[in-house]
């Protein structure tokens, strides 16, 4: 399982899930609205969860029906970064 960051971070992308995350897997660049978990490298340890201000970070299996999407967007942002780099 992994987290998965939603709506609520939509421009805000307040920053306090990046400061604590152990294996930098939350990312979100100046032209992105919202930040990303990437699902590859997320440990499941839950201390993002804890600090947004929003309440925007579910585990995948809680993602709230009208934000299911999400889920697919945070996997792609990585998957698309990946590509990118190739």
């Amino acid at each position: 399982m992994t987290y998965v960051i939603t709506q609520p971070c939509v421009d805000i992308k307040d920053g306090a899930c990046v400061d604590v995350c152990p294996v930098d897997c939350i990312e979100g660049g100046e032209k992105d609205r919202q930040l990303f978990i990437d699902p590859e490298r997320c440990v499941d340890c839950d201390l993002c969860l804890t600090v947004c201000p929003v309440d925007a970070i579910y585990p995948e299996a809680e993602v709230p029906p009208e934000w299911e999407h999400f889920t697919q967007l945070n996997a792609d942002h990585f998957v698309d970064r990946e590509a990118d780099a190739s």
